[in-house]
């Protein structure tokens, strides 16, 4: 029996391919972007998250780690992040909202970390999810075995593709990703049958500087795509890092300001291209 390790399964969400969703986050991640929001997803195995604002620093507290059993912290502090499931159990927790995924034209994403990492249980989970007549959406990086990526376009109704540092040595220096395999699967899946929205997360210094986002645009205007989604950088997951004990080294990157990304939205749609601030 196939099973994945996940790390949080989110009801009636408003995002990631429209209407009320549920997504799926898989645990595991290849790469590192440093402006990651979700950094309990990079690790492929289970650990434990401490929550400051629930600990009471009992005896057996320290800065970071508890010698007790999370299951046993007084005041719920500690949580364990990742948990294995099968197919069949994430099915169960999908059912439950089938009437909200007709009614509102929603259905199941796929997020992560990065879902191609544990492809064949995402293969499996997809078809299933087919046969139940959910609409489904993957959100990956796009960079995996093309076997893989060939099989799940077979399978999924929306691909969200990000696009993140395209200029190929520091997408492999700074987030480890190969932007050229990157390339060669998104000419390969735009010819399939799925509907594939590129996403641009705009990270100051990193992703938002004209230079790349022109990259990015001409590089799949090249291939008809009309809309993007553009996300703007945001804080929201800077306290997991302190609660992982891990190090957040953008605690003092500056958001982009409403007139800066009205500027990025402006200049993608010079090439005919809708950008959509904050994606669907």
């Amino acid at each position: 029996m196939k099973k994945a390790i996940i790390f949080n399964i989110q009801r009636y969400s408003l995002h990631d391919g429209g209407g009320i969703r549920t997504v799926i986050f898989f645990k595991g991640c290849p790469f590192r972007c440093p402006w990651c929001s979700n950094p309990e997803s990079q690790n492929f195995n289970a650990e434990v998250m401490k929550k400051k604002n629930l600990c009471i620093n009992c005896s057996s507290s320290s800065v970071y780690k508890c010698k007790v059993n999370p299951d046993d912290c007084p005041t719920g502090a500690l949580e364990v992040v990742g948990k294995e499931y099968t197919v069949e159990e994430v099915l169960k927790e999908v059912k439950k909202d089938i009437v909200f995924y007709e009614t509102t034209g929603g259905g199941v994403t796929l997020s992560g970390g990065e879902p191609l990492s544990q492809g064949i249980f995402v293969i499996e989970l997809l078809k299933e999810l087919k046969k139940l007549g959910i609409n489904t959406a993957i959100e990956t990086t796009g960079i995996g075995k093309w076997d893989i990526m060939n099989e799940i376009s077979e399978n999924v109704d929306i691909v969200l593709w990000d696009f993140k540092i395209m200029d190929k040595n520091k997408s492999t220096e700074i987030i480890c990703a190969d932007v050229e395999l990157m390339k060669t699967n998104f000419a390969k899946i735009i010819k399939k049958f799925v509907m594939v929205i590129p996403r641009l997360p705009l990270i100051p210094g990193y992703t938002a500087h004209l230079e790349n986002i022109k990259e990015i645009i001409e590089f799949v205007s090249g291939f008809g795509i009309k809309e993007v989604d553009i996300l703007p950088f945001h804080q929201y997951g800077s306290s997991k890092y302190k609660a992982l004990g891990r190090k957040y080294n953008l605690k003092y990157l500056k958001l982009l300001s409403e007139d800066e990304i009205k500027d990025i939205q402006n200049f993608i749609q010079r090439y005919e291209i809708t950008a959509v601030i904050g994606g669907n």
